[in-house]
């Protein structure tokens, strides 16, 4: 009889303890909230990392695009024709004739990771020698800034243009 006494009043503590408590809930969820503060930013400056480099690794690709274009048609195209001839023949039918394109593996010229179109310039003005400029424009979608990410090495002019250090200029 002691033990079904005793077996009874288990049974009703487990019966009066089947649920957590509203302070129980609210301890775990400010854990939890704290768990994502101490790491949420980590997490995003790691996504941001990513994204530079991934664009740089683009940027590198268009190159060396630009350069088997080069090699068949003996000049890069001009600012005019941008990326997109590295995708269609040239209309000038003497250029067209060596052209072994498309110089990309996609049906298109790739997008940076903000969804931002690469900037081509042809003779580039920046940088100090005979190679095109490419760049993307970065998370903040505005040209000339210092988030840009760009395939020339800027001297301290351009970098002032820029809002920026030369060494940030560089491709990093």
């Amino acid at each position: 009889m002691y033990s079904q006494l005793r077996k009874g009043k288990t049974m009703n503590r487990q019966r009066t303890r089947a649920g957590f408590t509203l302070v129980e809930i609210m301890i775990v969820l400010a854990i939890l909230v704290l768990l994502v503060a101490m790491v949420g930013p980590r997490l995003l400056s790691t996504q941001e990392k990513a994204d530079a480099k991934i664009t740089q690794t683009q940027i590198e690709g268009l190159e060396q695009a630009l350069d088997f274009y080069k090699v068949d048609n003996r000049m890069f195209p001009s600012t005019e024709e941008g990326l997109q001839a590295l995708l269609s023949k040239p209309q000038d039918e003497n250029r067209s004739r060596n052209w072994a394109g498309p110089y990309l593996e996609e049906n298109t010229v790739p997008v940076d990771p903000w969804g931002n179109a690469y900037r081509y310039e042809y003779p580039g003005t920046r940088g100090g020698n005979d190679d095109p400029n490419i760049w993307s424009i970065g998370p903040d979608g505005k040209d000339k800034t210092q988030d840009d990410i760009v395939n020339w090495t800027a001297p301290e002019v351009e970098a002032e243009d820029f809002g920026q250090s030369s060494d940030l200029a560089t491709n990093n």
